[in-house]
């Protein structure tokens, strides 16, 4: 995966301002159900929000939010507030949603 600019990370988060959350993490964290969900709207949408429920200090949520963008293989665009933006281009070239500008 290559790393997206800054710019891009912008454009992906001002598509994402109208998106509801996909998922929620909550007390129990990362969860196989919960990267399974993620999964399934990136393969839809390629961008996601997830909103963290019950985690308010920021350093927890970084790091929950680092974690699952391992897992689904997506770039983690934004944590902002309680919500963490995250974009996977899929894998199918006619399936492509979104296209970020260079």
């Amino acid at each position: 995966m290559k790393a997206l600019k800054g710019s891009q990370k912008k454009y992906l988060r001002a598509l994402a301002h109208d998106l509801k959350p996909a998922a929620f993490v909550g007390q129990k964290g990362v969860t196989i159900s919960l990267i399974k969900e993620i999964n399934d709207g990136l393969d839809a949408n390629e961008l996601v929000k997830v909103k963290f429920v019950d985690f308010k200090e920021k350093n927890i949520k970084t790091a929950l939010a680092m974690e699952i963008a391992q897992h689904t293989k997506s770039y983690l665009v934004g944590l902002i507030g309680h919500m963490a933006i995250y974009y996977r281009e899929n894998s199918d070239a006619e399936k492509h949603r979104i296209v970020i500008p260079e």
